[in-house]
């Protein structure tokens, strides 16, 4: 047997860390056992799902890597089946027509509760033979099995039990013969021969429904994993409140999608007291009967510490094509004016934790000039004219421009001849090339900004501070 698995997201928004976590344990859980990944887009919502929301995940789906074998499908593109199933299952004595209208089902609701009874349809037209009440346009419902047990046993929460007395007989067509959920979702498993299902905990009350009608048309349902939940750092439910909940949000955040990946995998799912995965140790690795049974919460910090971590360890390359597109959202070109960001990501990886924050501290490098901190200029005194001139000099020496550590030298030559602690010269310096006084080591941001460049901020510095 091949195993299939599949995402199968609702494009009614954008793609969400708890979907994205569902998509890499469905994508890892294929892929370590040789088999295939499907895309399915459930856009039957046609009130509610969007081309924009189509376009963000997959988007997310492409930015994370998650490559999928087939798809993505569209169930929109398939009604014609849906039809066809429901006709079978009606021809099979299987559905019914029932004509019970919205206010004959609140009444019956409202009667229950009053009788304090769990409210559910009482199958009053299960077995009708009658004329058809006038005017009204009937849904088709499932003849879900009267008696028995329907047993899920789930990969990660083990046997649950549900009785079929307990089921509602579950409506597959609306009125206007458009097809549900839970009648898609089985004729698609079905025919894209999906053998595990991995989706979130919410789908569970769904899954024996869902059994039995795999079962009426005669096919062996897929093995089950139900994810729990995630959880926002307080222990409540996840939220915007808590943060970036969106993948394509994380990204404009500053975070890599290994970082993300290895993020996402360590919620719920654990491999001893390790917690930084390849993603070949991960395809290597993952086992559905590893994820833990209980909700995850999530941790901004560890991210952020995963995320420096990835940006220190990757090929300079992969950070900076990132870093090249946050400079991108800040209106900047790296190619018109200033250094290569590949030069700016081993500079600055060690003093960040997102590349939000690195094309943020870099910015100055790409500017025609900056304007100093107020508050770090106040505070300089009567040696910051001499100190900006001892710099030019020095600076405009060819031999010095050989590498950080002869630019390191000069400065640090320049604080010995003036007599002065480097402390009063570092200051100066950064503040006349990038207008505030944090920046890596001198040589480096010199050798950044290069020659012709630092020379022009020095003089446009000692014009601004005079005498």
């Amino acid at each position: 047997m091949t195993v299939r698995t599949r995402f199968a997201p609702s494009p009614t928004g954008y793609l969400h860390i708890g979907g994205a976590r569902t998509a890499l344990f469905s994508y890892l859980f294929a892929r370590r056992h040789g088999g295939e990944f499907v895309l399915r887009v459930e856009d039957t919502d046609r009130e509610r799902s969007t081309a924009e929301s189509v376009n963000a995940i997959l988007e997310g789906m492409t930015w994370l890597g998650l490559d999928y074998d087939e798809g993505p499908f569209y169930q929109t593109e398939r009604m014609e089946r849906y039809r066809e199933v429901i006709d079978q299952l009606l021809a099979e004595d299987k559905a019914y027509y029932c004509y019970a209208t919205r206010e004959e089902l609140d009444e019956l609701r409202e009667a229950q509760m009053k009788r304090g009874e769990k409210p559910r349809y009482d199958r009053r037209y299960r077995d009708f033979t009658g004329t058809p009440p006038a005017g009204v346009k009937p849904v088709v419902r499932f003849k879900n099995p009267l008696d028995g047990l329907v047993v899920v046993e789930d990969a990660i929460r083990g046997r649950v039990t549900f009785r079929n007395d307990e089921l509602d007989d579950l409506i597959i067509a609306r009125g206007d013969g458009t097809p549900t959920y839970n009648l898609t979702v089985v004729v698609d498993d079905m025919d894209m021969r999906i053998t595990h299902v991995v989706r979130g905990d919410d789908h569970l009350n769904n899954t024996p429904r869902q059994i039995n009608l795999y079962r009426a048309l005669g096919v062996e349902p897929p093995a089950f994993a139900h994810l729990p939940m995630i959880h926002g750092p307080d222990g409540a439910k996840l939220s915007k409140r808590h943060g970036a909940v969106s993948v394509v949000q994380y990204r404009h955040d500053g975070f890599l999608p290994e970082a993300l990946l290895n993020y996402l995998v360590r919620l719920g799912w654990s491999h001893g007291d390790e917690e930084i995965f390849s993603r070949a140790e991960l395809v290597q690795l993952f086992d559905l009967k590893d994820v833990n049974h209980s909700a995850s919460s999530i941790n901004p910090e560890k991210l952020r510490w995963l995320n420096q971590h990835y940006m220190r360890e990757l090929p300079v390359a992969d950070v900076a094509a990132e870093l090249r597109w946050h400079l991108g959202q800040l209106g900047i070109d790296p190619d018109e004016l200033g250094p290569k960001p590949s030069a700016i990501v081993p500079a600055y990886v060690d003093r960040v934790h997102t590349l939000v924050e690195m094309a943020e501290q870099a910015k100055p490098f790409y500017q025609d000039a900056v304007e100093p901190d107020p508050a770090a200029m106040a505070k300089l005194d009567a040696s910051a004219a001499m100190v900006v001139d001892a710099l030019i000099v020095a600076l405009e020496d060819d031999a010095i421009w050989e590498s950080s550590d002869t630019l390191e030298a000069a400065v640090k030559g320049v604080a010995k001849t003036l007599d002065l602690k480097l402390g009063k010269v570092g200051p100066v310096l950064r503040l006349a090339l990038l207008g505030h006084t944090s920046s890596p080591s001198f040589g480096v941001i010199l050798e950044l900004m290069g020659r012709v460049r630092s020379i022009q901020r020095l003089n446009a510095f000692r014009d601004r501070i005079g005498a």
